[in-house]
Formats: C-alpha cells, sequence, structure tokens
C-alpha cells in the first residue's frame, strides 16, 4: 500500500497553511486528494506530480517595465487634460 499524507503532514512539505491547502481544494487548484470517511489524504505520488506541473518562474533576471507613459500635453486653464502616450501607442487622457 502506499503512503498517505495527511492534511499537517502536507502543509508542513509544502509550507504552507492549513488553510491554504484547504482551499485550494474547495477551488480544485490543489493536489489530488482522496477522502477515507471523513480524513482527507493526499497521495505522496500525486503531490510529487503536481508539484512538477507547476509553472516555474524567476530566471535570475529582473523583469522590464511594461511601459513607459512619456508626458504629451501642459495642462491650461482652457483645457483641463493631461494626456499621455504610452510606448506601445495607447494614449490616456486624465480629466483634472
Amino acid at each position: 500500500m502506499e503512503m498517505l499524507l495527511n492534511e499537517t503532514q502536507l502543509s508542513e512539505m509544502l509550507q504552507v497553511s492549513l488553510a491554504c491547502l484547504r482551499r485550494w481544494r474547495l477551488r480544485g487548484e490543489g493536489p489530488e486528494y482522496k477522502k477515507v470517511g471523513s480524513l482527507v489524504r493526499y497521495r505522496h505520488e500525486a503531490v510529487v506530480q503536481w508539484v512538477n506541473g507547476l509553472p516555474t518562474g524567476g530566471n535570475g533576471r529582473r523583469a522590464q517595465p511594461a511601459a513607459k507613459l512619456r508626458n504629451a500635453e501642459v495642462l491650461t486653464a482652457d483645457r483641463p487634460w493631461q494626456q499621455f502616450a504610452g510606448t506601445t501607442g495607447l494614449t490616456i487622457t486624465l480629466l483634472r
């Protein structure tokens, strides 16, 4: 018979709270689990597969800023708005 983990064991293994595991279970986001009566148990192999299927992140480089805005107009009394043009071609108008 394979090894089954309880919630406390898995939360310690993944370094997350019990509340987090329960939230994942409610949303269907966490590892596959089994119900043994009213008890929740996790197969070790299912947990390993779930962890291996998670996306990886962080390649050691900082992300570049998405888009910088540059001031396109100056506020005047007859034009109480300010426009910003983004590097992506998007223009944003702010009313004052």
